[in-house]
């Protein structure tokens, strides 16, 4: 189930059919909180987690514990 926040989606344990259609091999490791400029309101990203922000926005990374992303950039 994913959920919204800031345009900011989080999906908690997503399918492996979704991580082979975008070609993410491990998930991430870590522990974050993100907050989008002009809010003093974080998203909290956790390992395990499919994370799809929306296209320019800008925000702060508060990493409380080391961080290792796959990226996927659609057009």
């Amino acid at each position: 189930m994913a959920t919204e926040k800031f345009g900011i989606i989080i999906e908690k344990n997503p399918p492996e059919s979704t991580l082979i259609q975008l070609g993410v091999r491990n998930m991430a490791q870590g522990k974050v909180k993100v907050y989008p400029d002009g809010s003093d309101e974080a998203v909290e990203i956790e390992a395990g987690d499919l994370v799809v922000f929306p296209k320019g926005l800008s925000c702060t990374w508060d990493v409380s514990v080391t961080v290792d992303k796959h990226y996927y950039h659609s057009e």
